[in-house]
């Protein structure tokens, strides 16, 4: 196979600041959701809390040092609002401030360009005891955000992802109960939740636009739904199309008791870039689709530069007899993560490929890898050779598809360090680092020294046995 990656190529890894950061409560940081959430007992695995991490507030400088160390293109990292703006809103932490400017200068002097997400799922506390999500003026507070940090910060950002996963925030935060702040509402509230999400996505993109003092290139990082045809027959690429865009077939490839459809890529990225909500939506729900306004959907499509994906797996579909799409059951044993996701690899291929006929935008792969029963052996090493193959196998996937015409401008790995997988808490380690949780000492694993390898050959070494 071709090498399809340019020297332009941006290799780099991604992290979250609620994961890594700990100093939960210093230096006039304010308390966000998560704060909160995981201190309610048996909300996250064996009681796991961010107060410390892995302790990046404080060991920012060699986990730099590490990135430099593997020569990455790019780090993907965000910035907690609450440490920003304790409240949310109104007085601004210079302190929290100063952090990332620290941050942000030791990256590029290492050659690494800093790629802001805005919003990582830890709202501020104060924000949530106001509704919310669910208050009609949570996109004018998540604007006038975004307006401190791109004037603090684009003077030298000029990469911005304004949301994280908006399926996950709004489906497993509001109505499945299971991340922060642990709700399950209603599906009318949860429609309007999303209303005013996508409502502060384009206003952020606005503030972007309008103050960055460096050319901005603007995108987002919704989880990417993927579906993979069963055979390259017509009939099972349209039902892969189907079951990725489609309300009405999602559950396909998602939970089919999800009534809200929170999961549905086409609910999400249509108005982000199509300016419309999908014609089934009115049909599906009703009475209970948000109260749109006029000038709504032209904010909302505020234009974008890329589309961002964040690709763990994808689920086989073909065609069915009495059905558009019918799931295709896995193979018994098949290859899954620690986290129990199927190993499949060609979700890279058809995520991307499917996300731009549709979108017709530059994709960017905003997070992809995989969890691993990792621990540091008698010699030293932490050995994690599942993981090397996984991303051997779904990056050859995404070199395919980028043969095959597909423009793909970068590939974030997740993650930099082992660290706290949400309500999975410290189970679950994602890391080209490995963390000593106790000691917060990191040690690079195999996959580590492989991904250098791979970022210095511009990826030339793929194809290496």
């Amino acid at each position: 196979m071709r090498n399809p990656f340019s020297e332009n190529f941006l290799w780099g890894v991604a992290t979250a600041s609620y994961q890594i950061e700990g100093a939960w409560d210093e230096a006039g940081k304010g308390l966000s959701v998560w704060d909160a959430f995981s201190e309610t007992p048996g909300k996250t695995w064996e009681g796991a809390t961010g107060k410390t991490a892995c302790d990046h507030y404080h060991r920012w400088q060699e986990d730099v040092a590490l990135m430099e160390t593997l020569g990455l293109k790019a780090y993907r990292f965000s910035l907690s609002w609450p440490r920003s703006l304790p409240t949310g809103k109104g007085e601004v932490n210079e302190e929290g401030l100063a952090f990332y400017d620290q941050l942000i200068d030791a990256l590029l002097k290492a050659g690494i360009e800093p790629c802001v997400t805005l919003y990582h799922w830890d709202l501020p506390y104060e924000l949530y005891r106001l509704g919310g999500w669910l208050n009609p003026e949570m996109p004018r507070w998540f604007e006038a955000y975004a307006r401190v940090v791109v004037e603090r910060f684009s003077d030298r950002v000029s990469h911005w992802m304004t949301l994280n996963e908006p399926q996950c925030f709004i489906g497993l935060g509001l109505e499945q109960g299971k991340h922060a702040p642990g709700l399950r509402l209603g599906r009318k509230d949860i429609l309007a939740a999303s209303h005013h999400v996508l409502l502060a996505h384009g206003r952020a993109t606005q503030v972007i636009r309008e103050c960055a003092k460096k050319p901005p290139c603007i995108g987002w990082a919704p989880v990417g739904v993927i579906a993979i045809p069963d055979t390259d027959a017509e009939a099972d690429i349209e039902a892969a199309r189907t079951a990725m865009f489609s309300l009405e077939h999602q559950g396909a490839i998602t939970n089919p008791d999800d009534a809200s459809s929170v999961w549905s890529n086409a609910w999400w990225a249509d108005p982000v870039v199509k300016g419309q909500y999908p014609e089934e939506a009115f049909r599906l729900f009703g009475k209970d689709m948000p109260d749109i306004q006029k000038a709504d959907m032209a904010l909302i499509s505020s234009p974008i530069d890329f589309y961002g994906a964040n690709i763990y797996h994808g689920i086989r579909v073909r065609a069915g007899q009495s059905s558009p799409v019918e799931k295709v059951p896995h193979l018994i044993g098949h290859g899954q993560s620690m986290y129990g996701w199927s190993r499949s690899e060609e979700a890279l291929y058809w995520g991307p490929k499917l996300l731009q006929e549709r979108y017709q935008l530059p994709i960017v792969v905003t997070e992809n890898g995989m969890t691993c029963h990792d621990w540091v052996g008698l010699n030293g090493k932490v050995e994690d050779p599942q993981r090397i193959d996984f991303l051997k196998r779904y990056l050859q996937q995404l070199a395919r598809a980028m043969n095959d015409g597909v423009r793909v401008d970068g590939y974030f790995l997740w993650s930099l360090l082992d660290n706290l997988e949400w309500n999975e808490g410290y189970k679950q380690r994602f890391g080209l680092t490995y963390v000593d949780f106790e000691t917060k000492q990191r040690t690079p694993k195999s996959s580590y020294h492989w991904y250098r390898q791979l970022i210095e050959s511009h990826g030339e070494t793929l194809w290496q046995l």
